[in-house]
């Protein structure tokens, strides 16, 4: 019977968002499983310093330094994985940022770059790495959402719930579209994390209102990690199509 380590091991997998939180996370998780791991952000200091770390403890990982909103930063990524390793069996599109805020607040800005890095780093990413796995036959693309994507994050999170909710709607439609070509979708929908997303929000009421609730509330980003692993542990014909996890005391 092949067990759960030896379906990751050798497997090579991008992560981004990767330089804290769920990412750094999520690649420890893969790389102690034996994949080979890529740690994608535009934090190059702390990726160095999660590589090294992940080379001590006996795995094998590089980082390349990513912004998610620009495309050709994806395909020198992808481009990247290949030279080192050979191939891209895993991606996780994990990047993402949550700038809280109401509407009426009119922060423009911060909704497009949560467009440019929610909706179009994962579109951007997929991309990059879908005709090598086609080419390839097999691979799996794993989307970070939220439960934000699953109900409207009202009355401050409004543009980052349309953010989430797209991812949703990209990854099931690309999971029926890859049909039986070997390449699995897997949605990933946390609720309260500790990771960094609760200090996006410029808006101070907002701001406060985040970091009280999650203090509260927030679960460790391991949990993400294990549900990543979960998903990409499973036998090639079984596609895990969305994990929701969520702090047992949150309601929404």
């Amino acid at each position: 019977m092949t067990s759960v380590q030896d379906n990751i091991r050798g497997k090579v997998a991008i992560v981004t968002g990767a330089s804290s939180g769920l990412g750094e996370s999520t690649a420890r998780h893969l790389a102690a499983r034996g994949a080979k791991v890529v740690l994608a952000a535009r934090r190059t200091d702390r990726l160095d310093r999660v590589v090294a770390e992940i080379r001590e403890a006996g795995g094998e990982a590089i980082a390349v330094a990513t912004d998610v909103a620009k495309r050709a930063d994806l395909e020198k990524l992808a481009a990247a994985t290949v030279e080192a390793f050979g191939r891209i069996d895993v991606l996780v599109n994990n990047a993402g940022v949550m700038p809280l805020s109401p509407i009426e607040k009119l922060k423009v800005d911060e909704w497009d770059r949560t467009i440019d890095v929610n909706i179009k780093g994962v579109l951007y990413g997929i991309a990059a790495v879908l005709p090598r796995m086609q080419a390839q036959g097999s691979g799996h693309i794993v989307n970070v959402a939220s439960i934000a994507g699953l109900k409207v994050f009202t009355p401050i999170g409004t543009v980052y719930s349309a953010t989430k909710h797209a991812v949703r709607a990209i990854s099931e439609g690309l999971r029926v579209e890859m049909g039986n070509s070997g390449v699995r979708v897997t949605i990933v929908s946390p609720g309260a994390v500790d990771s960094e997303l609760k200090f996006g929000s410029s808006d101070v009421e907002s701001a406060a209102g985040v970091k009280a609730f999650y203090e509260a509330n927030q679960i460790p980003a391991d949990s993400v990690a294990r549900a990543v692993v979960y998903a990409v542990e499973q036998p090639a014909n079984v596609d895990i199509n969305e994990v929701v996890l969520r702090p047992v005391s949150q309601e929404f």
